[in-house]
């Protein structure tokens, strides 16, 4: 990863210095350098900075007003000759704080402490990226049955069967179904595309708790659920990407 960073002092010695701290340090790249935060404002709306090794002791905007302007994406490291100023830098939630003269080791460890808070970053923010719907998605839903809200475990689900303005859900260890007042379609939508699937008018069913499908019938125990012609194509579909004879 590289960050790219600014320069801001009033002092040409301590500029010049830092320039060359920055450029003996691989992970950084220097993107300007100013003498005066006014001075750089210009920089920050045209370009977006990492990180900005900033003087508090300037004239027109010192560097603690100049960092309550600086955005959050930008990472700010205090460089001064006046120690006086340290409790007041993390009221501002530097970084890092440099007392000069600095040191090469002491500018690199807090250079280190800016790489590591942002591949921390960019770490959290792929790891959000990358996870799948599916592990994030409910495994439970809430059914009204009667005067009851029941909860349905999704994996327990076997099938559910629609009469009328009511839905029947059957689920595995249990004798009777959960009745609730609700259409299919309703039914459908509460459900996750990815693990259910309809293949009647009146069925919906878990195709990881098919086991048996005969004569284009699937059967549960002594129960047998039609897959009607409208939704035979989509569940056939279901079908050949996990069977070996229909390929």
């Amino acid at each position: 990863m590289i960050l790219t960073c600014i320069i801001i002092d009033d002092e040409p010695l301590a500029v010049s210095l830092l320039e060359s701290y920055v450029n003996k340090t691989p992970f950084l790249k220097l993107e300007g350098m100013y003498n005066s935060a006014v001075e750089a404002l210009t920089q920050f709306r045209e370009q977006p900075i990492d990180l900005l090794f900033l003087d508090i002791q300037m004239p027109e905007l010192n560097g603690l007003e100049f960092s309550r302007i600086v955005g959050n994406d930008t990472r700010i490291i205090f460089t001064t000759a006046f120690g006086h100023y340290a409790l007041d830098s993390y009221k501002v939630n530097a970084l890092d704080y440099l007392l000069k003269p600095i040191s090469y080791p002491d500018f690199l460890q807090s250079a280190n402490k800016a790489l590591q808070w942002y591949e921390m970053l960019h770490k959290q923010e792929d790891k959000t990226m990358e996870t799948p719907v599916a592990k994030i998605e409910a495994e439970t839903i809430f059914i009204k049955s009667e005067y009851k809200l029941i909860q349905v475990e999704l994996r327990k689900i076997l099938y559910i069967e629609g009469l009328k303005d009511y839905v029947k859900i059957y689920t595995e260890g249990e004798t009777r179904p959960i009745i609730s007042l609700m259409s299919m379609k309703t039914m459908e939508d509460l459900l996750p595309s990815n693990r259910f699937i309809r293949v009647h008018r009146s069925f919906i069913v878990q195709p990881e708790k098919i086991k048996v499908i005969d004569r284009n019938r699937i059967v549960f125990g002594k129960e047998y659920i039609p897959i009607s012609e409208s939704y035979k194509q989509k569940f056939n579909d279901f079908l050949s990407e996990r069977s070996l004879i229909l390929k």
